[in-house]
């Protein structure tokens, strides 16, 4: 199956730079502050991830690194560019995957990628060897003259992704990207991101699915309330802020905080850090086994239990206090 190429070196752009440098980027909307003094940076070839909660500040930031909002204090570099001074340069070299689908749902699939390709001056001849390509990738060969409107959700997607590599961008900007998808269509756009990964496109993604943060991203910031509380690989971050192990206790409807407190006094001393939350009571340890004998044995029963490893979720909540889909 051939991948449509992305360029490495876009004319202006100093490859051994970072893709994207921001240094205390700010973004107020009059007392709001929606993005406080973050700063990090992306090398070349990088999937990098912004992870957070509904209103963390991510679609701020990838708004101000798409060149379409300008920042309101600090430094930002997108492509060895400024971008609220070189905007049209910078979005010339971007590939965008919105939030919500926007392709013209009254267009076929090909005419859908056209118009887009038109829009960025491709000539016909470039288009008609392009299209095929992206389709193919899409795994939309067979829908090519079918009207947007007619596909599934997850086809959509697959589409915004394909049409978003028409111009062959330096950088691929993905803003929740499988929100509303059934989990087989989440795998199957995974499965075409990870094949951009591996020809070394340099992308960014914004989630607040820790699953998907943790199957694509190679390094990533965990974001709250507009600021970075963590970064590194979720490797990284697990293994700083969370055991190899956790515990999971469901107890009558109600009854979380009450059982919640006698998980904590049978404990004890033992340093073992135990969470409450609406739905469930959460047990910290290396050895959830062990934990879960020991309370049985002092007849603290749930009505279910579940063991797993750590994930990302539990990142944010050892950080924040909260979770990550609260």
């Amino acid at each position: 199956m051939s991948i449509p190429e992305t360029s490495v070196s876009h004319l202006g752009v100093d490859v051994s730079r970072p893709v994207i440098e921001a240094v205390e980027l700010r973004k107020e909307f009059g007392d709001f502050v929606a993005v406080d003094d973050i700063s990090f940076a992306v090398p070349r070839g990088e999937f990098f991830g912004l992870l957070g909660p509904n209103g963390a500040g991510k679609s701020t930031t990838m708004r101000m690194i798409g060149a379409v909002s300008h920042r309101s204090g600090g430094q930002l570099s997108v492509l060895d560019r400024d971008p609220n001074t070189e905007g049209p340069q910078i979005r010339a070299q971007l590939g965008v995957v919105p939030q919500e689908d926007n392709l013209d749902l009254e267009l076929s699939v090909t005419d859908n990628l056209y118009s887009y390709g038109r829009f960025f001056g491709l000539s016909r001849t470039e288009l008609r060897a392009r299209i095929p390509e992206l389709l193919e990738f899409a795994q939309l060969p067979d829908r090519a003259k079918t009207r947007v409107e007619n596909l599934s959700g997850g086809m959509r997607r697959r589409l915004t992704i394909a049409r978003s590599l028409i111009n062959s961008p330096s950088l691929l900007l993905l803003d929740e990207p499988t929100t509303g998808l059934d989990p087989q269509a989440r795998h199957i756009l995974w499965d075409r991101l990870y094949r951009l990964k591996d020809r070394g496109t340099t992308m960014v993604l914004t989630t607040h699915f820790m699953d998907e943060a943790e199957q694509l991203c190679d390094r990533l910031v965990v974001v709250d309330q507009g600021q970075i509380m963590a970064e590194g690989s979720p490797r990284e971050l697990i293994r700083s802020y969370a055991t190899r192990e956790v515990l999971e206790l469901r107890f009558a409807t109600g009854k979380q905080e009450q059982n919640g407190d006698l998980v904590r006094s049978v404990l004890g001393e033992r340093n073992i850090r135990v969470e409450v939350l609406p739905d469930r009571v959460l047990v910290y340890a290396d050895n959830a086994e062990e934990v879960s004998a020991m309370l049985t044995s002092y007849n603290v029963h749930a009505r279910s239990s579940l063991i797993r490893r750590c994930s990302l979720e539990d990142v944010f909540l050892r950080l924040t206090g909260r979770s990550l889909i609260d």
